[in-house]
């Protein structure tokens, strides 16, 4: 079978989540909602953080970043996927696909490391609350942020420099709704393994480290609350990382059910499936999760409000 490299000219097909016509329009209805809600949600967060001084705190400073990943994660993939179902269109450009490849790692992985500074963050203000100021400075926080950008930014073009050197056959179609790494390596012709190897440590470096250093925050914080002898000052602590708990198992658990599904089974619509919830629902989620249990949150959306009405 003939085999030939990416060029500019090649196009594969995003087959989409379904290919029924007449489940189109109630699809396109829904997404176009989750990614109004995404970007509106984010946008609002961002906006009550910048124009209220009280929010202006490592917190808050990482939580604003968040926001911008976030909506940078959706916006990835949900415009071009609105635009196909729109237009009944399925082709994307190598180029385009490239470019999507590089901006969904750049953004997923900064979202999971910003998690991780977060948990960081929560650690120091419940276990060491008189030095938060002093070890939270401001000159750490844009540092700890900068790096996350930078080992994102490394991770995404390795990701883009590995796709870009395949090979593939007459088979272009692609079982999903975006760029999908795992789905474009089952259609390359060319050997993977190396590709393999570099994707599993990649996930060791950008997924198992996080997630430990994020377990070991939780771990010394529930030590700390444990310790605290009334039950009032044990729910005061716990409510100051319980959204940050809420995020951190809404967008694991949903990776981890994505990796799953693509391992475990054969079937690219489960994958699909699981990737709707990582990719869409959760960016959507993560504001109104910090803004309905952040009393400061709220009142800086309450002025924001009264300020437009």
């Amino acid at each position: 079978m003939e085999s030939y490299n990416l060029t500019r000219t090649l196009e594969f097909l995003l087959l989409g989540l379904s290919e029924d016509p007449e489940l189109q329009p109630v699809l396109f209805v829904l997404f176009l909602l989750i990614y109004l809600l995404t970007v509106l949600g984010n946008v609002l967060i961002i906006l009550a953080i910048s124009s209220d001084s009280r929010l202006h705190s490592p917190m808050y400073f990482f939580l604003f970043n968040l926001s911008l990943s976030d909506m940078g994660f959706s916006s990835t993939t949900m415009p071009k996927m609105l635009v196909n179902m729109q237009t009944h269109k399925k082709s994307i450009t190598h180029s385009e696909y490239l470019t999507q490849v590089s901006f969904f790692f750049l953004f997923g992985d900064m979202g999971g490391l910003l998690l991780t500074v977060m948990a960081y963050d929560r650690w120091v203000a419940i276990c060491h609350p008189l030095h938060y100021q002093v070890i939270l400075n401001p000159c750490l926080c844009r540092c700890l942020v900068i790096a996350s950008f930078f080992i994102s930014l490394v991770s995404s073009q390795i990701h883009c420099l590995m796709v870009s050197q395949l090979t593939f056959c007459t088979n272009m179609e692609i079982p999903h709704f975006f760029c999908d790494v795992t789905e474009l390596l089952k259609l390359a012709c060319s050997d993977t393994s190396i590709n393999n190897i570099v994707r599993f440590l990649l996930s060791i470096i950008l997924g198992f480290l996080p997630v430990s250093g994020i377990f070991y925050s939780y771990y010394k914080i529930t030590s700390s609350i444990f310790k605290v002898p009334s039950l009032l000052g044990k729910y005061k602590a716990f409510s100051t990382f319980g959204s940050h708990l809420s995020v951190v198992c809404l967008f694991y658990g949903t990776g981890i059910g994505v990796y799953l599904s693509s391992t475990v089974s054969s079937s690219s619509r489960k994958s699909v499936v699981a990737s709707v919830m990582y990719t869409m629902v959760v960016p959507m989620m993560n504001p109104f999760i910090y803004s309905l249990r952040n009393r400061d949150i709220k009142k800086a959306l309450h002025k924001i409000v009264k300020q437009i009405m």
